[in-house]
């Protein structure tokens, strides 16, 4: 009979966690949380001290039963949930639910699922981490506050099944931010000039780009100007100034914390930041391995610190020494020491065995297993390896004024570039170098190559560059920026288009009411400071409650001025003149999940609905008929056609009725402008202030 009962989270690790254990262990799993505050109220109130009010999670019943089962069978109590505050947590409800406070319960935790982790652990146990589990019951109470006071604000407001969160609003207003700033962008134009110079015995030109003039860098605006600099130098001839060579040194990178490792899945594999984390997960509890059976082969995938554990650390560069030889390690540690010990939640995503190598593997992993643990294995063995050395040379070219400048550069040693490459690392040039080359070599001109260019708005976020966004400002966890993207997405506030985030009509909506209403939770840099509370609760330097009662005033407040303000502002079905062909009523402009459509107000007797195109009093550029609002299939808002498809006219930014005085073409709004929309003919004039 097993004396000993280990209670994991997931009923993955089940079977790996019990190979390395033998008969005298039995290994359980909680399915996750087995208690949390109930769904139909807060679960706690201010005249209560905000003492939380915990119930059992429906369904979750039978599992406590088997597991009260086994308690009283069990001599020792293992918990052995996952190694950050919400695992520590979920240890805690465990101890309440199982009613575990006369047993001798230990706490236990792992960083990777490996046989000499585990033993390791049950040899080091510990009592639960208060401090760990408060600041879990912060972050619960105050999403919780924010999700129940406001989420039925925007239901009035909007519609039903609209929420917001303390995470999730400040994630979308960021993205709005951004939107707002590309739709207000105007492109400049510029002109770039490089010349085909082909020097003296040789067979190949090379491309020599204009660099300054007299000294100094200086910018083209137009092709006047470009022409003017044409005929400044039309009668000047090509030297060499100066030659000028160098190395440069490409750091290691650092292995994995959760943020890069999502953001180079999505840049490298194309993975969503979902799925990245769902395959890391299968990583980390454990795949069957040819020959080794179930086990763990990465360590744990929630963190955001780049230490590596000694252990790791020498058996890579022993790795690296034997595979690549002793010039590939690097001359550092290339980790910041720690003298915690081996269940430290607070170490990198790496392979548990470097020794593991994924092509030996590979017929044991999924396509994208395989692939993610590739990426995983590469980043860390690349982080103990040496820098990269470029040689680079420089040549800087006269002609009258004017500097013109060759840069080559190539690899002299790879360093850990033999193993890993980043997906937008930057290439090597690779145009032709003069074989020989001093300054008496004569140069002579093939060509000239004027280019017209426009500045480019900033980029629309992806999922990485969100996920980075969040990490510097400080908002949000490790564990937190997969759900906080897949929230804001799933409630179609935002969409994804070949993997840039575009707002949708209802997050422009929800934006704005939480920007008015509530700006202080909005506002990203009180979000990094309530983050930054948390963890000194964390660290017990902060009483979990004090931050609790600190906050709920304030939003109380502001809710309750939203609300006054709610009851003189909320949207009512707007009648139009269209008429419903089954009933004869007057159809009414409804909000849905994808923006606004026309629906009869004899709704559930009459069921009739139809698209809603709303007139901007724009006549279509092509056709003549009306300019309307329309969305995408993915609910991205656009100006086109009412006659579509018979008239493909489209436009992302909003057509106004004034023509463009330069070329003639319609015009579009820019933020406090208007631009035409023909970005070579470059016109702008300021917007008329509505009153």
């Amino acid at each position: 009979m097993a004396k000993y009962l280990v209670i994991v989270e997931s009923p993955a690790k089940v079977k790996t966690i019990k190979k390395f254990l033998g008969k005298n262990y039995e290994v359980m799993a909680s399915n996750g949380h087995v208690r949390d505050l109930p769904k139909s109220q807060m679960g706690f109130s201010p005249e209560n001290d905000f003492e939380p009010k915990y119930i059992t999670i429906r369904g979750k019943g039978d599992i406590l039963a088997k597991l009260r089962k086994e308690v009283k069978k069990a001599e020792k109590i293992y918990l052995a949930t996952d190694p950050d505050r919400e695992g520590e947590a979920i240890s805690w409800h465990l101890m309440k639910a199982l009613k575990l406070e006369d047993k001798d319960v230990r706490r236990i935790s792992f960083n990777e699922i490996t046989k000499t982790a585990v033993k390791t652990s049950l040899k080091e146990p510990r009592e639960i981490d208060m401090g760990l589990v408060d600041a879990q019951q912060a972050r619960r109470m105050l999403d919780r506050m924010v999700g129940y006071r406001i989420s039925p604000l925007l239901w009035a407001k909007v519609k039903r099944g609209l929420s917001a969160g303390r995470v999730q609003s400040v994630a979308l207003r960021i993205v709005c931010d951004r939107e707002e700033e590309i739709d207000a962008f105007i492109p400049e134009e510029y002109w770039s000039l490089e010349a085909e110079l082909l020097a003296e015995g040789e067979k190949k030109p090379v491309t020599a780009k204009l660099a300054d003039k007299n000294g100094k860098k200086f910018e083209i605006h137009s092709k006047e100007e470009m022409d003017q600099i044409l005929s400044e130098v039309k009668d000047c001839t090509f030297a060499v100034r100066d030659i000028k060579k160098g190395e440069r040194t490409k750091k290691a990178p650092l292995p994995f914390t959760t943020s890069t490792l999502q953001q180079e899945a999505s840049k490298a594999l194309n993975f969503p930041i979902s799925k990245t984390m769902r395959i890391a997960q299968q990583l980390y509890e454990g795949v069957d391995i040819k020959g080794q059976g179930t086990v763990g082969i990465i360590t744990y995938l929630r963190t955001d610190s780049v230490r590596i554990s000694e252990e790791a650390d020498a058996a890579a560069r022993t790795f690296i020494e034997e595979n690549y030889g002793t010039d590939y390690l690097s001359a550092g540690e290339g980790t910041k020491k720690s003298g915690t010990k081996i269940q430290d939640a607070h170490e990198a995503i790496r392979p548990t065995d470097i020794s593991r190598v994924p092509s030996e593997i590979k017929d044991s992993l999924s396509r994208d297993q395989f692939r993610l643990y590739q990426l995983i294995w590469k980043r860390f063995a690349a982080s103990r390896m040496a820098n990269a050395v470029y040689e680079t040379m420089a040549v800087n070219i006269g002609l009258g004024d004017y500097t013109f400048r060759v840069s080559t550069s190539r690899v002299a040693f790879d360093g850990f570039m033999l193993a890993y490459t980043e997906a937008d690392d930057e290439k090597p040039e690779k145009q032709a170098v003069f074989k020989s080359l001093d300054e008496n070599t004569k140069l002579s001109l093939v060509e000239f190559q004027p280019k017209q260019h426009f500045t480019q708005p900033p980029a629309h976020y992806t999922e990485a560059s969100l996920v980075k966004t969040l990490e510097e400002l400080g908002i949000g966890r490790p564990s937190t920026y997969s759900p906080t993207i897949t929230t804001i997405i799933a409630r179609r506030y935002v969409t994804k288009e070949n993997k840039n985030l575009y707002v949708t009509e209802i997050g422009t909506i929800v934006n704005a009411i939480m920007k008015e209403s509530f700006s202080t939770i909005v506002d990203e840099h009180f979000t990094a400071n309530m983050e930054s509370l948390l963890d000194s609760v964390a660290e017990g330097q902060v009483n979990w409650k004090t931050v609790v009662s600190n906050f709920y005033p304030d939003l109380e407040k502001a809710v309750q001025a939203a609300e006054e303000e709610l009851e003189k502002i909320t949207i009512e079905d707007e009648v139009t003149e269209e008429v419903c062909e089954l009933c004869g009523r007057n159809l009414v402009i409804k909000y849905g999940p994808h923006g606004k459509f026309l629906a009869c107000p004899g709704f559930p007797d009459c069921r009739n609905t139809k698209p809603y195109y709303e007139k901007i009093g724009v006549e279509c550029p092509k056709c003549g008929k009306d300019v309307v609002i329309k969305m995408t299939r993915k609910g991205r808002r656009y100006y086109g056609c009412i006659d579509n498809p018979e008239c493909e006219f489209m436009s992302w930014g909003r057509p106004v009725t004034k023509k463009c005085p330069r070329c003639g073409g319609y015009m579009v709004e820019k933020g406090n402008k208007l631009a035409c929309a023909d970005e070579h003919c470059g016109y702008t004039e300021p917007k008329e202030k509505e009153n």
